[in-house]
């Protein structure tokens, strides 16, 4: 949450009256929701809500004309920069400040998931773009994050460098071919992508084996907890 000093929500003593008739200092459990309810409109959440927009307007810019209109393109591909720039704000946003909400941790995923995807399967739709890519890409985003969910109560696999590069590759190569490229720009993002669906493998893997080795942990700890209450 953001951490708003209780000053910043209205006093020490001042009472607030609450939905039940009932007066209680913000100090209190009423005042915390209060302040909790604010933080969701925080500057890291309007990006993710920006970038969560995004996604339809970029599918119809890119897709103006038959989709293969060079100004269209353009545009598409100006959406598509900014939403991977709110993608890397609202993050070092939210840690900085601490403006970490639940809101946000769902609604972040599920946006870069979201932009990245419609791109994606635009492009194979388009042509332009080999589906069996797509597919390996969105796969392996699917999975991780059913894996994520799989291994939370043990604990969280925290994002790694190689996921951050893999991350950059996909955003990059996908802006490329969101591009009207030619000549030899047209094979240079031929092998960026490459190199993006490599390190989108090459992660995907070493994730996998760090939730299993945090899964066997975790089952560790509760089974040595459960022999020790006995």
């Amino acid at each position: 949450m953001t951490g708003v000093p209780a000053s910043a929500a209205g006093g020490g003593a001042t009472p607030v009256s609450g939905g039940n008739g009932s007066k209680q200092a913000p100090g209190g459990k009423l005042g915390a929701a209060a302040v909790n309810q604010a933080s969701l409109w925080n500057i890291a959440n309007i990006l993710t809500m920006v970038r969560l927009v995004l996604v339809p307007g970029f599918v119809l810019l890119l897709l103006q004309d038959g989709g293969f209109d060079p100004v269209w393109r353009a545009w598409a591909w100006a959406a598509f920069a900014v939403a991977m720039i709110t993608d890397v704000f609202d993050g070092h946003l939210a840690r900085t400040y601490n403006l970490v909400t639940d809101f946000g941790k769902i609604a972040d995923p599920i946006a870069d998931k979201a932009i990245m995807g419609a791109a994606l399967i635009c492009l194979s739709a388009l042509g332009d773009l080999p589906w069996w890519v797509t597919g390996v890409i969105l796969f392996r985003e699917l999975g991780i994050t059913l894996m994520r969910f799989w291994v939370i109560r043990h604990g969280v696999i925290p994002a790694s460098r190689g996921g951050k590069m893999k991350t950059l590759a996909q955003g990059v190569a996908v802006g490329m071919y969101v591009l009207a490229l030619t000549g030899p720009l047209a094979t240079l993002r031929f092998w960026v992508m490459a190199v993006a669906v490599a390190l989108t493998v090459i992660t995907g893997l070493d994730y996998v084996r760090q939730a299993v080795v945090l899964r066997r942990q975790g089952l560790a700890a509760e089974r040595a907890a459960a022999e020790s209450a006995r």
